[in-house]
């Protein structure tokens, strides 16, 4: 047995043409230019052209037909004058004469296509010359037309034509017309005469004019695509050169400029733009020194805050180990003092923090982490504080037990993060803690299921100091600064950070890292959203969507 080979289909490589085509036109302006000026054109050359070929073909075909008609009168005139002046009185002298009025007519006519019939309806006459018919003219007269002739009064002379076919010599057929009439034949009664007109020659000359025409049109299309294709590039290459400018300085090039030539329409848009450049620049320029300044001003004061911090501190320490032998007014007092000491100094540390981001000196100090355990470590040390709110924290672990390059240490700021402002706001409900992975990701996600957030609110939670509610006070010890923190250091492993929220019903924050340092994430391994958004609670343990846990306690294998 012989195995088969498959056959191997291949792309027609016409199928791509259109769709190239197709992108082209949108993104080619000089294209659509000239192909809808050529097309329009090009429309405009036909309907000229066939206007043009129907009236010549109809006033040559008029023209011919007048002559026709011109000739054929007068040579029924003179045939009735040879027929009258005739003083025949036998058949052969009678048929004599009808031959000399066909010589006549074929002389007076200049066609030899000629036939002449006795009319019906009459009386037999043995002096009745004999009927001729030319050949050309066999099958051309119809009915029709020797019905008119026949019933066409005898005076005034009437005449009658019909567009025929008639027979050429090489078996072919040419254009023409038969035009009809009657005689009076003394003592042999009425007969009809039909006289052919070829009208080939008129046929060839319209055919060379049409030829004549096709070949000027098509050269005139292409002159007028040269000139079009030459006209619109000149004019397209400033828009060209604007596009490409507009590019560059959206880039992040503020030194680029327009060339400005002339004193046109052109030369104006190129120095409108390079004013506006010229201030966008100055504009920047200014906005990147306020914010250069805004940065040394918050690391320098948040440096010199912390000597005389460390100071307050110091002693605000010492107060409050020897709080117990104050009076009630003072102890609480001293415990105020130490509280928000902290917070202050905590405060100075974010703000320390948020400025390095802002100067571009935050580096990572990655190693490999096991996610599940970090998360573990996290909720075993805010348990004290979930259950003074009376908040239960849950956390589900699928997968992420498989070491990833992180910081940890940041990592678990941003853990301590979303997991201190879910039990803020999470009301005393549940809070659950996912970790999950896959080939490429690590993702951890945090839900409460307390007040939520409005959709304009959740697009404002990762600001800097922005509360959703202002009159309502921070009962933790938060900073305002944590979640911005926290989106810069997921950006800085180059992962994200996610905030699903629907009032009334909890919200979800989801971090999302690559496994290696560099790679890229793909497809989350946890979803943002819940199956579950209106849930009061985790009631499903089996859900993998993080909607339903059961407590679990992290230790090392």
């Amino acid at each position: 047995m012989t195995a088969s080979t498959p056959a191997v289909r291949t792309a027609s490589p016409w199928r791509a043409i259109p769709p190239r085509l197709a992108a082209l036109w949108r993104r080619s302006l000089q294209f659509r230019t000239v192909l809808l000026t050529i097309g329009l054109s090009t429309l405009a050359i036909l309907v000229v052209g066939l206007y043009i070929t129907f009236t010549v073909a109809s006033n040559l075909f008029q023209s011919e037909l007048d002559g026709a008609l011109e000739a054929s009168g007068n040579a029924t005139t003179a045939a009735q004058t040879i027929l009258d002046a005739a003083d025949a009185t036998d058949r052969a002298t009678l048929q004599n004469v009808m031959v000399q009025v066909v010589d006549t007519v074929r002389a007076v006519s200049g066609s030899s296509a000629i036939a002449v019939f006795r009319a019906p309806d009459q009386g037999t006459s043995t002096l009745a010359p004999q009927d001729r018919l030319a050949p050309s003219l066999s099958g051309a007269i119809s009915p029709q037309l020797r019905a008119n002739v026949q019933d066409a009064p005898e005076s005034p002379m009437t005449m009658y034509w019909q567009s025929v076919s008639l027979e050429a010599g090489d078996g072919e057929s040419d254009p023409g017309v038969v035009v009809g009439s009657d005689l009076d034949v003394p003592r042999a009664g009425r007969y009809e005469l039909y006289i052919g007109y070829n009208f080939a020659a008129a046929e060839s000359t319209l055919a060379f004019m049409q030829a004549t025409g096709i070949i000027a049109a098509v050269a005139l299309i292409l002159l007028l695509s040269a000139i079009i294709l030459l006209v619109v590039r000149w004019v397209i290459e400033p828009v060209r050169t604007v596009a490409a400018t507009s590019r560059r300085l959206a880039a992040g090039d503020l030194g680029v400029r327009i060339p400005e030539r002339g004193e046109d329409e052109l030369a104006t848009l190129a120095g409108s733009f390079n004013g506006m450049a010229d201030s966008l620049q100055a504009r920047i320029r200014e906005l990147a020194s306020l914010s250069v300044m805004q940065q040394r001003f918050v690391s320098d004061v948040s440096h010199e805050l912390r000597t005389p911090l460390t100071t307050i501190r110091l002693a605000g320490d010492v107060l409050y180990g020897q709080r117990e032998g104050f009076p009630g007014t003072t102890a609480r007092t001293v415990e105020l003092l130490h509280t928000q000491t902290v917070r202050f100094e905590a405060l100075l540390g974010d703000l320390l923090e948020i400025s390095r981001y802002d100067a571009g000196s935050v580096e990572l100090a990655a190693e490999p982490t096991n996610l599940v355990h970090l998360a573990g470590d996290v909720v075993e040390s805010m348990h004290e504080l979930a259950e003074e709110r009376g908040s239960e924290l849950r956390l589900l672990a699928p997968g992420g037990h498989l070491d990833a390059e992180v910081d940890p240490r940041r990592v678990r700021r941003i853990v301590r993060n979303l997991l201190g402002n879910a039990i803020e706001h999470g009301e005393g409900r549940p809070i659950v803690v996912s970790v999950d992975s896959n080939q490429s990701a690590v993702a951890i996600s945090v839900r409460d299921y307390g007040m939520g957030m409005a959709p304009e609110e959740a697009d404002r939670v990762f600001d800097r100091f922005w509360r959703a509610d202002p009159s309502r006070t921070r009962t933790i010890g938060g900073t305002g600064l944590g979640l911005a923190i926290s989106l810069e250091d997921a950006a800085a492993h180059g992962g994200t950070l996610d905030v699903w929220s629907l009032e009334g019903h909890g919200t979800i924050f989801r971090l999302v890292l690559p496994r290696s340092a560099g790679g890229a994430i793909g497809e989350p391994p946890l979803p943002l959203e819940p199956r579950d958004p209106e849930a009061s609670g985790p009631d499903d343990p089996t859900d993998p969507g993080g909607t339903g846990s059961v407590p679990v306690e992290v230790r090392d294998a």
